[in-house]
């Protein structure tokens, strides 16, 4: 049986989404340990979004297969049970047998948080970047513009050493206000290793008044990462949601 799961997590304390051979906090190792320990048999997870460490996820998707059928809401309920505190896990259902949440994912959303005016939101500071100055965010709306449609995105793509494609389709960079925090919203079809966060970073530089809006445009027909700007930090980012066109949202 094939099992779809969302979750949602508070990445600051983890190594990232994916398990890894010389540590075992990652999120995919911890929901492993705990459903090979429920069916006493060896399971792996697949991630829709392999988030980086110290980046969160409201809507991350996963699915795995069991060799017997379980109850979803028994799965649930096991895994919340065990996961630590700032993991959980907020829906089960079974999946079809080809159903693969990265493969399958025909959209994803990510949100970048900034904090503008010197203020430290105590309780907000550990998912967001508290930028250190005054940002022109009309400029960085400009600049954005040259990112939208398909295109070759190696210039923000933080693994030089990419062998596959680093074409991407963004459908969206919308920026919005919620207390008096700047809010970047990307969609797109897909992205690459460190990519929106490097793209953030280029749209700070810009919105300090580092380079001009019109750079972006050159930046992404240069095909190379270090004509960008810096990777942003990784707290300010969160996976929204992860979307399957005609399959219905979890």
């Amino acid at each position: 049986m094939n099992y779809r799961i969302t979750i949602q997590y508070d990445g600051s304390r983890y190594n990232g989404w994916q398990k890894q051979g010389n540590t075992k906090n990652t999120i995919q190792g911890k929901l492993e340990d705990i459903l090979s320990r429920m069916t006493k048999e060896e399971v792996e997870v697949h991630g829709a979004g392999r988030t980086d460490a110290g980046v969160h996820a409201l809507g991350q998707t996963a699915n795995f297969h069991l060799k017997e059928k379980w109850d979803p809401k028994q799965i649930k309920e096991y895994l919340n049970r065990y996961l630590p505190e700032d993991i959980e896990v907020t829906c089960v259902r079974e999946a079809s047998p080809r159903f693969h949440s990265r493969l399958n994912a025909v959209e994803k959303v990510y949100v970048y948080r900034i904090g503008t005016e010197g203020r430290k939101a105590v309780f907000r500071r550990k998912y967001r970047y508290l930028y250190p100055g005054r940002l022109d965010v009309k400029a960085m709306e400009q600049a954005s513009a040259s990112c939208i449609g398909t295109h070759d995105f190696k210039s923000f793509c933080a693994n030089r050493h990419m062998k596959k494609s680093t074409v991407r389709t963004i459908t969206g960079i919308t920026f919005t206000e919620e207390d008096k925090d700047i809010l970047i919203t990307y969609t797109g079809n897909g992205f690459l290793y460190h990519m929106v966060r490097i793209l953030t970073g280029t749209l700070l530089e810009i919105g300090a008044g580092m380079r001009r809006p019109e750079e972006m445009k050159l930046i992404l027909e240069g095909k190379n990462r270090a004509l960008a700007g810096k990777t942003a930090p990784a707290q300010g980012l969160t996976l929204l949601k992860v979307r399957y066109g005609d399959e219905d949202e979890i």
